[in-house]
Parts: structure tokens; sequence; C-alpha cells
């Protein structure tokens, strides 16, 4: 029996209440659906080197974002929402997170690389 997983672009939210998400379909956000040009990024994506580095690239640019969010928050409180802030400090989190567990994955595989040769 051959049974295939969808992938990610066919995946449609199911939405309870509809002001709690908007009216996007999910499949459109998503990277790797048809409008967001996934075969060209796939082109682009080139070496894992150039990867590492635009993912910590990515990773920097939120952990700026919530650096001048929280300024403006501090500066000028009734521009920003609190909601704004604590969703972008927890993306910041879970991306500094990410690229953790990835770093020690990559140190422990190298490790156990190196002492079976």
């Amino acid at each position: 029996m051959n049974v295939t997983m969808p992938s990610l672009s066919q995946v449609e939210m199911i939405r309870t209440n509809p002001a709690h998400a908007g009216s996007a379909k999910l499949s459109s956000i998503l990277p790797g659906s048809e409008n967001s040009n996934s075969i060209q990024n796939e082109k682009n994506m080139g070496t894992f080197e150039s990867y590492l580095v635009n993912a910590v690239s990515a990773m920097n640019n939120q952990q700026l974002d919530v650096g001048r969010v929280q300024e403006k928050l501090i500066t000028d409180p009734d521009s920003v929402d609190i909601h704004d802030v604590t969703t972008a400090m927890a993306k910041a989190q879970m991306s500094l997170s990410l690229a953790q567990t990835v770093i020690d994955r990559l140190v422990t595989g190298w490790n156990e690389l190196s002492t079976n040769r």
C-alpha cells in the first residue's frame, strides 16, 4: 500500500472563527507554495554554506526587528501594540532556539564522524 502525505502547500487550515486568523488561504503564505515561486527559490538556494548563511541572516534580522519594536514601544508606546511585541519576541526566541539546536546537532554529528575514523 503506497500512501503519500500532502505537501505543506496543499494543506488548508480549518478556521473556526474568521476573526481569529483573517481570510487569506494558508497555502498562499506558506513557503513552497506556488505563489512564492518555490522552483525559483530552490534554484537560487545554492550550497549548504549559503543556506546556513541565509538562515543565520534571517535569524539575525528577527533579533534586530525585536530590538526595533522594543525601542519603539519605549519611545512611542501608543504606536505599538503589545501583542506585536510579544509575537516578535516569541518568533525571535524560537528562531534562536532552533539555530542553537541545529548547531548542537551539527557539532554532535561532526564529533561522531571524527571518532569513527
